[in-house]
């Protein structure tokens, strides 16, 4: 893992060991120590390390020569090049990059702490959406003779109908799917370390049970549910699918059924969410099956009011 951090980090070491050893040991505990997220941690990485390169040029010598002015400054560069909501991204990773100097008492002040960021908000969340007919001709696609086909599809149905993460799918062990209550159930890990369990709706449990007996997996409950295909067996190989993997797989998937939508990793759990409130479900039910901490978040993936729009859209008679 440090080994993973330093290849990103290491560009803006110079200015980091510039302001001497006890901020050196600081930088490197907060990166390898606090952040446990490794997705957090290579999204902060890469945006602390733009902003400590783009320093150097303005004459800073040393981290604890950081002003607010260089940090608006750059949050200023940003604009036009970035969205908002990108944006927020270095401010938050700076700030806590800082904040973490302050608590090992190698600067004084955080310079990013009353630096604001551009303003934004959003009633409605930029996943691109499969219509319910889109997705079921996306799963009917699949070729599933081979190992990769009943993977695929027992990969996409998890993140459609268990309103699953991609992280927390990747990250599933063949022993996360089991039988209680004379029920299949999931065990997904997500964010924050939170376990989550939820029962298969039926077509979620034959795509499982049929992958998971066709390709062998019960023999070994500890090891990865869904994995990469060995080049030269082309069976599953005992490597987890990275997340990067995926997506590709699903850009493939959908460019095979013809979906112009340009899907991502994210966007089966956004699919799933809105056609479950469109046959009658509620926010409440739906944030609990998505394991999230506010309706808020859940209200992000909802988009019935497209629907709606679309019809009005269509009044305009010329």
């Amino acid at each position: 893992m440090t080994d993973r951090v330093a290849t990103f980090l290491l560009p803006a070491l110079p200015l980091v060991a510039a302001s001497g050893p006890k901020a050196q040991a600081c930088f490197w505990e907060y990166f390898v120590a606090q952040i446990r997220n490794s997705h957090t941690r290579r999204a902060y990485g890469r945006a602390v390390r733009a902003f400590l390169a783009w320093c150097t040029p303005q004459g800073v010598t040393s981290v604890a020569r950081v002003k607010p002015l260089h940090i608006g400054v750059y949050l200023e560069s940003l604009n036009g090049r970035l969205s908002p909501p990108t944006i927020k991204l270095p401010l938050a990773a700076i700030r806590a990059m800082f904040e973490w100097l302050v608590l090992g008492h190698v600067i004084r002040t955080n310079p990013a702490a009353n630096v604001h960021g551009p303003r934004y908000s959003a009633q409605v969340g930029k996943t691109p959406v499969l219509d319910a007919s889109e997705a079921r001709k996306l799963l009917d696609s699949i070729d599933i003779t081979t190992p990769i086909g009943l993977r695929d599809r027992a990969l996409i149905a998890l993140m459609v109908y268990s309103f699953a993460r991609i992280g927390a799918a990747l990250t599933m062990r063949v022993e996360d799917v089991f039988v209680e209550q004379r029920r299949l159930w999931v065990r997904l890990r997500e964010k924050g370390g939170k376990r989550h369990q939820m029962p298969c709706h039926h077509n979620l449990e034959a795509y499982l049970c049929d992958y998971i007996e066709r390709c062998g997996l019960a023999a070994d409950p500890a090891r990865p549910l869904f994995c990469t295909i060995s080049r030269q067996t082309r069976r599953l190989s005992t490597t987890p699918l990275p997340q990067a993997n995926a997506y590709q797989m699903l850009r493939r998937r959908a460019a095979a059924a013809r979906i112009a939508t340009k899907i991502g990793n994210n966007s089966f759990r956004a699919t799933g969410i809105t056609t479950y409130l469109q046959n009658g479900g509620t926010l409440e039910k739906a944030a609990v099956m998505a394991n999230h901490a506010s309706i808020r978040t859940t209200q992000l993936y909802d988009r019935r009011r497209f629907a709606v729009s679309l019809d009005e859209v269509e009044r305009v008679v010329i």
